[in-house]
């Protein structure tokens, strides 16, 4: 990766995974400026994160000027949380084809997505047929390089009350280790470091669409800015 300075652009800040990614973008000498993209005032303050208050609507109009270097979408929520599928496709499609295309347009290269393990446009499950319409609508957005990090349960503290997340952290300790070979994939894994392999998907430095899950995510959450990993540890697109 470059040592110039980088501008980073990131939606659902706010949220689990977007409040330990700025914390991993802070602590990362690499980004000069960080957008931090929100429907209501962040809370936060840090002479290198900058609060947009953005309508997602008007996103492309709001942020026309902007120039960006790495896009990190951090959208999601549930169907229960959102009321119905269709709320639920407008915040977990819709809101992220709609940032993802004003981060190309502000000149963003790679686009850092969080998806769900087992996400498939073919699946018969609406969540999991959902993330997977979002990851190819993504792809064919033109980005050179998009990373898909693919979560199972994510573990960590919440300002709502999930009770599947709260029935996680306390079997995931007795779970995880009966979950391995093609299951390991579905093993809880901390949101910081989901948050922490989105940082390392950019200083990993790949040109393409790779999917990361639980083995490969723990391996790009210790990535350092001078280091690279093997290719084998993730899934690339087939072409």
């Amino acid at each position: 990766m470059s040592s110039t300075p980088r501008i980073a652009l990131v939606a659902g800040a706010s949220g689990l995974v977007g409040g330990y990614l700025l914390n991993a973008l802070v602590d990362a000498q690499e980004f000069s400026r960080i957008y931090a993209l929100t429907r209501r005032p962040l809370g936060r303050e840090h002479p290198r994160i900058a609060n947009r208050i953005v309508n997602f609507e008007r996103m492309a109009e709001q942020l026309k000027g902007l120039v960006a270097n790495d896009a990190f979408c951090c959208i999601g929520t549930t169907i229960a949380e959102a009321g119905s599928q269709e709320a639920f496709r407008d915040a977990d499609v819709n809101a992220v084809l709609l940032f993802a295309r004003a981060a190309r347009a502000a000149g963003a290269t790679r686009f850092v997505v969080v998806s769900s393990v087992g996400a498939d446009s073919n699946s018969k499950k609406f969540y999991l047929r959902t993330k997977g319409e979002m990851e190819e609508a993504v792809t064919d957005l033109g980005f050179p390089s998009v990373d898909i990090l693919q979560p199972s349960l994510l573990l960590g503290p919440r300002k709502e009350l999930r009770p599947l997340e709260i029935t996680g952290r306390i079997f995931a300790p007795l779970v995880n280790p009966l979950l391995t070979g093609a299951r390991e994939a579905y093993r809880a894994i901390p949101a910081e470091t989901v948050a922490r392999a989105m940082l390392g998907a950019v200083r990993a430095g790949r040109r393409g669409v790779y999917r990361y899950t639980y083995a490969s995510m723990r391996q790009m959450s210790e990535l350092r800015a001078i280091q690279r990993i093997p290719v084998e540890t993730a899934k690339k697109k087939p072409a």
